[in-house]
């Protein structure tokens, strides 16, 4: 088996019972891994109008043909479920050590179901599988967990785990191993639901087989190269980290401030920036197995230690909601890692009640501005305390309970992340077309060639020619979620290379069409499994303030995002009906008819 492993785990929590597997040839082919295996998995296994918190949701854990090979950024996997939050299909991407130790063990997948009768967590190891109690781990944060797992296993053993988020059923309560998330959409709430607090791996002894080894490392040189050479992978975020992009966002005028209710270019933001961060805050960095750009920013605010925050967090935490005060941003985002919740929709939730609460829709005392209530309030709603039992619901269901829905900054239930698609126009379609909702990375990054020049830059004020540029963008960004390697080598290494790595390490033959066949092969189950979930083409869209309100000042004053006349080329770009449904032809060319 080259790449792959050839084998998956079946675990089911109700039975406390353990299968090893054969892995699924067809997934292997159609699939590769990751991303991929769990949009399948879920299509084919869950019905999807189970109630995410149900004992019949599934977890599908997967790493790829990628995962621990020698290439640029080789320590990803991904973890797939229904979210609680959006009840859309939801996946999560995570680096860290985890992934190539779970694979090292010889499995390319692990399968979740059913629920234990008390708390337990997962140990895989080389002497064997085994469900053990975790009752007296149960209320303890993600640190400490670790710290007493580690202690338990060996120092080399990886661990993954949830906090009180997760456990109290914070709907977007992330997993956690290290300082690295599975966040988003709710996946630590499903693990809680479950009674599962922990899934530990320690290394095994299992080799990965290549196709033909030295012509992979002989491409790999090639991708070395071009990460080498990209001023982004090479200078940019080695030295500030993603916070990098906070002055040039704002300098473009796009950085949401208050709840999204101005993006104007503020002096204040230097303070909270990459380069503030480097010079405030930052005691070093680190990076994911096998990663030579090492990104993550190691910091410590006098009193605490951690890791973060990145660019997302820092504008969460942060101008979001009108917090400027770097120090109290770092340890918000301390709190979000300790008690496993999701920085991006932990922030946009904060920030759609005090917007609230400063117009008197909320009689409660917050408001934009009064940063050192914010780490507060991110340990109230893990433990669901007070306003936090509230805030635990996430921006949508805190807006509609107050007649107020428009003022939560969601796409399909998850929280905008930090660009303003008013000066954007294509990350607005990417952000309403999003399968998980609101996100820049499973919607498509088109701050890429819209601000940032990569790979060329675009007129970012068009509303014409965008559709081509977001479907692309989606379905390569399925193909690296599947293999499984980082994002930030899509800024430095090209679809033809990456089909030359894939075809080197499994012996198939991909080229840069086969890859985008596979990703939109993915993008269409996974819209599938939300058209069953009750979604359609009325969900496609954004806040009524992007879609009505002017930017009153700015770059990109004046703007408003022009969605309908993308969404209608969007649609057609993927064969889909006027409803947003795929049509025969292309679930029949994408070999997907059985799936309807």
């Amino acid at each position: 088996m080259n790449g792959w492993m050839g084998n998956k785990l079946e675990v089911n929590l109700t039975k406390e019972e353990i299968k090893v597997e054969k892995t699924e040839k067809e997934l292997r082919q159609n699939f590769l891994g990751g991303r991929g295996f769990g949009s399948a998995l879920l299509y084919k296994r869950l019905d999807p109008q189970v109630d995410p918190l149900s004992k019949d949701n599934l977890i599908v854990i997967a790493t790829g043909p990628l995962t621990g090979a020698g290439v640029p950024t080789p320590g990803r996997f991904s973890a797939s479920t229904k979210s609680p939050l959006t009840g859309t299909i939801s996946d999560s991407n995570c680096g860290g050590n985890w992934g190539p130790t779970f694979k090292s063990n010889g499995y390319d997948y692990l399968a979740l179901s059913g629920r234990a009768k008390e708390p337990l967590y997962l140990l895989v190891s080389e002497e064997g599988l085994e469900l053990k109690s975790a009752a007296e781990l149960w209320g303890e944060k993600t640190g400490r967990t670790e710290e007493i797992l580690k202690e338990r296993h060996g120092s080399g053993a990886e661990v993954l785990c949830i906090g009180p988020g997760g456990e109290n059923a914070v709907r977007f309560a992330s997993v956690m191993t290290g300082s690295s998330a599975l966040g988003r959409a709710g996946l630590g709430a499903v693990f809680g639901s479950k009674k599962l607090k922990a899934v530990v791996t320690t290394r095994g002894e299992e080799k990965i087989s290549y196709a033909d080894g030295d012509r992979l490392k002989l491409v790999n040189q090639e991708a070395v190269r071009n990460v080498r050479q990209s001023p982004i992978t090479s200078k940019a975020y080695p030295q500030f980290g993603t916070a990098v992009l906070m002055n040039v966002i704002n300098e473009a005028g796009i950085l949401p401030k208050n709840n999204y209710l101005h993006s104007d270019v503020e002096e204040e933001v230097e303070g909270v920036s990459g380069e503030a961060i480097r010079e405030n805050v930052l005691e070093g960095r680190s990076g994911c197995w096998g990663c030579m750009i090492r990104c993550k920013p190691e910091t410590s605010t006098g009193e605490e230690s951690g890791g973060g925050p990145e660019y997302e967090t820092d504008w969460a935490l942060g101008p979001n909601c009108g917090n400027y005060d770097l120090k109290k941003i770092t340890e918000a985002n301390y709190r979000c890692n300790e008690y496993g919740i999701d920085t991006i929709s932990a922030g946009g939730t904060i920030a759609c009640a005090m917007e609230m609460a400063e117009e008197g829709l909320l009689d409660w005392d917050i408001g934009f501005g009064e940063e050192e209530k914010i780490p507060g309030l991110v340990e109230k709603i893990a433990l669901r305390e007070g306003i936090g039992d509230q805030l635990a619901e996430g921006s949508k269901r805190l807006a509609e309970a107050q007649g107020e829905g428009a003022r939560a900054m969601h796409s399909k239930g998850l929280e905008l992340p930090a660009y303003d698609p008013r000066g954007a126009q294509g990350q607005g379609l990417a952000y309403a077309t999003s399968n998980r909702g609101a996100c820049h990375l499973r919607g498509g990054y088109l701050i890429g060639p819209e601000v940032l020049g990569a790979p060329e830059l675009i007129d970012r004020f068009a509303h014409t020619g965008k559709a081509n540029l977001v479907v692309e963008s989606q379905d390569m960004g399925a193909v690296f979620d599947s293999l499984t390697i980082c994002r930030f080598s899509n800024f430095a290494v090209s679809k033809d290379v990456l089909g030359r790595l894939l075809s080197a390490a499994t012996g198939g033959d991909y080229d840069s069409e086969e890859l985008l066949e596979i990703g939109e092969r993915i993008s269409n189950v996974e819209r599938l499994f939300n058209i069953k979930a009750g979604f359609s083409r009325e969900d496609d869209t954004l806040p009524q303030r992007l879609l009505e309100s002017p930017l009153p000042s700015g770059p990109a004053e004046g703007e408003v995002v022009e969605l309908e006349p993308m969404l209608e080329e969007y649609y057609d770009t993927r064969g889909w009906d006027e409803n947003g449904e795929p049509r025969a032809k292309t679930l029949d060319r994408l070999e997907l008819s059985e799936f309807v």
